[in-house]
């Protein structure tokens, strides 16, 4: 029988015996009659022993047959769903412990055979004041490390206050256990095998691991925090769901990858192995770099990955239309491979930079999935611009400085958008007004349809479920309305037998029972919707090998909900407040950014429109969620890129010609970028349409947010960003005309 645990929310140790006259007169009253029970009611069996029908107790059984208290801390064990129960029963007959006395549960259940999990129930003996024997504040430092066995074990290290009470308290407790507390939750309960006197102790156990050691030593050095810790956020995925995940997302990289390679073949012929071989490098570089950071590669992160492939061919397709005009121009292909490659470099260094600062915004502001996305979009970047600058150009040099024959067209691409002469400037009003009844329309349908708020920002918990044939949500829903007193949100979640239930059910709750108690209402509900009978356990731990049941689940209290909520507006909003710094330091018109800026406001607003028109209508989720304003900063940081591939060559052009009007030159960069603009946007819309059509349900509302927003941005960059920066200079322009108008001097 362990020690009385601080009530305070500190990390406490608290000294336990393995016997003494109080455990000993309170454990003989109970019969160990609970092991060799031949009951099969179970309700007459809870009857006559109401404790035991819940709580397994602590005995072990000697040679001669016969059960006696085992000589440990661990009173007993208890399924975690059933951990409430015993907790009320043990309040009724709590006048009858030891005032320094108390029971608390294990944090971290164990698991048994069939992936039933279970709590150990530890009693704990304080001073005499019935606090603990030892706080949190005295420990200097605590991290994992292992022993000259091999064994993990955790190292603490406390100041000169805690090392002489320490010293103290192991040398009277020689032989018996120590609990380590927090927040009222045992996290272990070690056994005392010498006096400590220098306070640098170490906790070892054969079955603990890495993982748990790391956990041990964290919560041990953030002892001596004064507020409670408690699960804000968790997320468990089971391994049939994660693992169809990254089987769809694996086949959305091979598919979108395989699609490119052979695009660039067929539009740059040889440049487009030249380009193809550097792609193969990128790969190489970015799961290399991953790698040696130990990154955890996330569906979200494989589409970062997938999205780098498209990015990285935008590179080579500025590079390589740009060699095309030198050598329309009548150069030589030594000489138009030169000065492609030069004139390329200020569009690519400041749309990738641009993007880059989207990546770095993301990180900052993102959490989980949202910065592995990032991390592989900030990886892509780096790599892509060595790549597609370096490694081709040394591909080129070989070539050339062997005699081998480049050629950057087929037959069917050689002329594509070569000969365009579109006034975009003089039509630019009526793409004023489409984009204005867009817009008007988008806050119609966020006034009236409003959004779907994804489990992120609003809070509760989300579970996903599958069954053994379709099923109707509003069945599900109904089945759930008297468990839960309210109507979950279901959803479609892929296929017609798994869907997705969210729900507000006690989520302001923070006791350890409440999960189980959400999830064992939730079976209670569904289970008279399988066509095969399915038990709780099985249902929790997706039915073994059958994939039914409880596949994933996601917990998000309100208050990180709302703060997720809060960085997502920051981060949109300093987003488009570093890439206006950025525009307007590289062109050094404000224009430049304005018109950048609104043409990314259009973007995102348009994407925001959709969504709120066809949640609920599409048959996959278009929640607004972490993944969601990912889309939209990488829409942001995408979009940007056109449109200053376009001011790129408007302000080349208005360095060329100087007397030619600004409409002249707007027009005519334009359209000399129109074929470069249409590739780099069609190849990265063709690899993300694989990523939609193959990357699995996870991400496939955040793929369609993507694909919306690169055909949008297209849209923006060449009909929205440029004629504002037009409009605005001109206006600037007849404004300082009125204020200095030219005066005549007469002699």
């Amino acid at each position: 029988m362990s020690n009385q645990a601080d009530n305070t929310d500190k990390t406490s140790t608290s000294s336990t015996a393995n016997s003494t006259t109080e455990s000993k007169s309170l454990l003989d009253k109970i019969e160990p009659d609970s092991a060799s029970a031949k009951e099969n009611n179970f309700e007459d069996y809870a009857k006559k022993n109401p404790l035991y029908a819940y709580l397994s107790p602590a005995y072990v059984q000697n040679e001669s047959g016969q059960y006696f208290p085992g000589a440990s801390a661990r009173v007993g064990t208890a399924l975690v769903k059933d951990t409430a129960v015993i907790n009320a029963m043990l309040r009724k007959v709590v006048s009858v412990f030891p005032r320094n006395m108390k029971l608390a549960w294990s944090v971290k259940p164990r698991v048994a055979g069939e992936g039933v999990e279970y709590l150990e129930l530890v009693a704990l003996k304080g001073s005499r004041d019935n606090r603990a024997a030892l706080g949190g504040e005295v420990i200097v430092d605590a991290r994992q490390d292992f022993d000259q066995n091999g064994r993990c074990e955790v190292t603490i290290q406390m100041n000169s206050e805690g090392a002489k009470s320490w010293k103290r308290l192991t040398g009277e407790n020689i032989g018996r256990q120590v609990a380590i507390v927090l927040d009222n939750y045992v996290y272990s309960f070690p056994v005392v095998n010498d006096e400590i006197p220098n306070g640098r102790s170490s906790i070892s156990g054969g079955e603990m691991s890495i993982e748990e050691g790391q956990d041990l030593a964290n919560i041990l050095k953030a002892g001596k925090l004064p507020a409670p810790s408690r699960i804000v956020e968790e997320a468990v995925v089971g391994p049939t769901l994660g693992q169809e995940a990254i089987d769809a997302g694996l086949w959305s990289f091979v598919v979108a990858f395989m699609l490119t390679l052979a695009y660039m073949i067929f539009y740059y012929n040889r440049a487009g192995l030249i380009a193809n071989v550097a792609l193969f490098v990128n790969l190489l570089f970015v799961f290399g770099i991953l790698a040696s950071l130990g990154a955890v590669l996330t569906l979200p992160g494989i589409a970062g990955i997938v999205l780098t492939l498209g990015m990285d061919v935008d590179k080579n397709v500025i590079i390589y239309e740009r060699i095309r005009e030198e050598l329309r121009a009548g150069k030589g292909m030594r000489l138009a491979i030169d000065d492609g490659y030069k004139h390329a470099y200020s569009a690519i260094i400041d749309s990738n930079i641009t993007t880059l600062l989207t990546g770095i915004v993301l990180y900052i502001f993102g959490s989980g999935p949202v910065q592995g996305f990032a991390t592989t979009l900030i990886i892509g970047v780096l790599s892509s611009l060595f790549c597609a600058i370096f490694i081709t150009r040394l591909l080129f040099t070989y070539m050339l400085d062997n005699n081998k024959k480049i050629s950057l067209s087929t037959r069917f691409t050689e002329h594509i958008l070569t000969h365009v002469n579109i006034n975009f400037i003089g039509i630019r009003k009526t793409y004023y007004v489409i984009s204005g009844v867009l817009i008007l329309i988008g806050i119609v349908s966020l006034g009236v349809r409003g959004l779907s708020y994804g489990i992120d920002f609003k809070g509760g918990r989300t579970y996903v479920v599958r069954f053994d044939h379709d099923v109707r949500i509003d069945k599900i829903r109904q089945a759930l309305l008297p468990m839960y007193g309210q109507e979950p949100e279901v959803k479609t979640f892929g296929g017609n037998n798994q869907v997705k239930i969210t729900t507000s059910y006690l989520i302001d709750d923070q006791a350890t029972k409440v999960d189980s108690i959400v999830e064992s209402k939730l079976y209670e509900g569904v289970k008279g919707l399988y066509n095969e009978k399915i038990t709780e356990a099985e249902f929790l731990a997706h039915a073994g090998g059958k994939s039914l049941g409880k596949m994933s689940s996601q917990k998000i209290q309100p208050v990180i909900a709302y703060s997720l909520l809060v960085k997502a507006y920051y981060a949109v909003f300093i987003s488009l407040l570093i890439i206006f710094g950025y525009i307007v330091i590289r062109f050094r018109k404000w224009q430049w950014g304005l018109g950048a800026v609104v043409s990314l406001f259009h973007d995102t607003f348009i994407v925001v429109t959709l969504f709120s028109l066809l949640h609920g209508i599409l048959p996959f989720s278009l929640d607004i969620d972490q993944h969601f304003i990912a889309a939209i900063l990488t829409i942001i940081g995408y979009s940007i890129m056109d449109s200053v591939i376009i001011f790129d060559r408007i302000r080349e052009y208005t360095v060329l010609h100087p007397k030619q009007n600004l409409q002249e030159t707007m027009n005519a960069a334009i359209n000399s970028t129109l074929g470069r603009t249409l590739n780099t946007s069609g190849i990265t819309f063709m690899v993300l349409l694989a990523m939609f059509l193959f990357g699995g349900e996870v991400i496939r509302g955040f793929t369609f947010a993507l694909l919306v927003g690169v055909a949008v941005g297209t849209y923006s960059s060449i009909l929205n960003a440029t004629p504002i920066a037009y409009d605005t200079i001109m206006w600037q322009l007849r404004r300082n005309e009125k204020k200095s108008p030219v005066k005549v001097v007469k002699k």
